[in-house]
């Protein structure tokens, strides 16, 4: 489950392009909006709440403080709950990306495919990558793209389709519902190869901070192991410059003292 992706990627929208000319493609006019705005966010430091419920493990809460920054693409995560967790971390540096653990004092190089906090998050979905250079507007057998107008709840939305044109995405095709009027992203389906829907998203709540949006919460439903769901909420947001030294191996280890 891509919760970090949709972090970075869904608050990156303030108002994406309306309408393009009528040699343009609309879907990925929007595409690439998402990626310019996605560039303008700089840093940021939030407190993550992830309430995961899984059927045959239950509720279980995991807390943590999450600071990134796009310029460097480099970002660190410090847990703060449950109790077993507390102490423990995750950095990326450069190329590379670290697992801390607190009771050990040790850091273990990962891979992208690594569950962070115990969770469907992988450790690759932290990375910065455009939408138009992973995705294409997805085309029908006329050889249009599929973008339509339709209703989500009482708002009037665009719903349109991207498939993927690199081998290393979690999901080769998705699925957008996103308001007429500003374009914010209110529901994502995600698909398999096979085309087996494997999860939907929501994201009911939005706030506006330095004039970007950012969704408050996001709720994921695993459509594959039917009755697991997660709900990510996001407090104490911050988009001032962080110190560099932040992201560094030093300041977990102190962080986690």
């Amino acid at each position: 489950m891509r919760f970090f992706v949709s972090l970075i990627t869904v608050m990156v929208l303030l108002a994406a392009a309306r309408q393009t000319d009528g040699a343009g493609s609309r879907v990925a006019a929007i595409m690439g909006k998402i990626d310019e705005m996605q560039e303008m966010v700089g840093d940021i430091s939030v407190k993550v709440a992830i309430t995961q419920n899984k059927v045959d493990q239950g509720i279980k809460l995991y807390e943590s403080l999450y600071f990134r920054r796009d310029k460097t693409d480099q970002f660190l995560i410090i847990m703060t709950a449950p109790e077993h967790e507390k102490g423990n971390g995750y950095l990326r540096e450069g190329d590379n990306f670290w697992m801390y653990r607190q009771n050990t004092r040790t850091f273990q190089h990962i891979s992208r495919d690594e569950s962070i906090m115990g969770t469907d998050a992988k450790a690759g979905d932290f990375e910065e990558r455009k939408l138009v250079e992973l995705y294409t507007p997805e085309l029908d057998a006329a050889g249009s793209e599929i973008i339509a107008e339709e209703t989500l709840g009482n708002k009037p939305v665009l719903r349109f389709s991207m498939v993927a044109k690199v081998n290393d995405v979690t999901y080769p095709r998705q699925v957008y519902w996103v308001q007429q009027d500003n374009f914010l992203p209110l529901k994502v389906q995600s698909y398999s190869s096979s085309g087996t829907l494997m999860q939907t998203a929501y994201f009911p709540r939005w706030t506006v901070i330095e004039g970007k949006y950012i969704p408050l919460q996001h709720i994921y439903i695993d459509e594959f192991e039917k009755g697991n769901k997660s709900i990510v909420e996001l407090s104490g947001i911050s988009l001032k410059a962080l110190d560099p030294r932040i992201f560094t191996k030093g300041y977990l280890e102190n962080l986690s003292k």
